[in-house]
């Protein structure tokens, strides 16, 4: 029988898979459960953004197999990935899939499932913290805030949108993450700045969140891609576009700068 298990998502049974949620690359983000199902596999096929450095520790019983796709670079296709679990499942492993992020936010989470219902094998999702929040808070940035945004949007980076989706965003005047974006950065700021968005609304790159080299770059969107280009910005970073950017911290920035910058959105209760 198919179907998300409802029993310990942590323990993943023999013969089944589990698709674990790795955060933003910090091992010190993955949730108890995703510790609990990485402890217990026999096998770990992992993500180049997922938290690796640690796995022989996190997973010490386990074949470890890097699937990881780079720019330019798929040494796995997705279809022999999918292969990859439903074989070592159908075997009689305890098969982890480590995702970067949340399995189910660009991550192609539901064809994986798919894959194994379609092979009769049984999986389990375990949520993860996603970078479209987390590598924001990272950089001091809310995606909402009163008086500045009440609402955010994520949206993947990897095809320019269109000029109805643009044009949304326009409209909705929410709070932009996108995840993947430095390749289309051209394009989507040109776009939104086409359909009526200010030039001046900040915009902020934020690179490599949560390893030691993280970075950020806050400009605005008529500047950003000159800014990007100085900055030699590269992937993988998530872009925010909109107000709260202006809270962002900046360095050794005194707190008194910080609350002046967000006086001017204050709202009373």
């Amino acid at each position: 029988m198919t179907g998300q298990s409802s029993r310990s998502v942590g323990h993943v049974p023999p013969g089944q898979v589990t698709l674990v949620g790795g955060g933003p690359g910090a091992a010190e983000l993955l949730t108890a459960a995703a510790t609990e199902a990485l402890r217990h596999a026999d096998i770990v096929l992992f993500d180049r953004l997922a938290p690796n450095d640690e796995l022989a520790t996190l997973a010490p019983n386990a074949t470890l197999i890097d699937v990881g796709k780079r720019a330019g670079s798929h040494p796995v296709s997705q279809t022999g990935i999918e292969q990859l679990m439903v074989d070592h499942a159908l075997s009689g492993k305890r098969v982890v899939r480590l995702k970067g992020g949340d399995p189910y936010v660009f991550g192609r989470g539901s064809e994986e499932v798919l894959a194994c219902h379609r092979n009769g094998i049984a999986v389990t999702v375990i949520s993860g913290v996603t970078s479209a929040i987390a590598v924001p808070a990272a950089a001091g940035i809310p995606l909402t805030h009163r008086g500045m945004s009440h609402a955010f949007t994520v949206i993947s980076g990897h095809a320019p949108l269109t000029e109805n989706e643009l044009e949304g965003l326009k409209l909705l005047g929410s709070t932009v993450v996108v995840l993947m974006g430095v390749g289309t950065l051209p394009t989507l700021s040109q776009g939104l700045l086409r359909h009526g968005m200010s030039p001046d609304l900040p915009v902020a790159i934020i690179e490599r969140g949560f390893s030691a080299t993280q970075r950020t770059t806050v400009s605005t969107l008529s500047a950003v891609l000159a800014d990007a280009a100085t900055a030699g910005v590269r992937s993988p970073a998530v872009l925010v576009i909109g107000e709260v950017v202006r809270l962002a911290f900046r360095g050794d920035d005194a707190a008194e700068d910080l609350v002046a910058r967000a006086a001017a959105f204050a709202v009373s209760d």
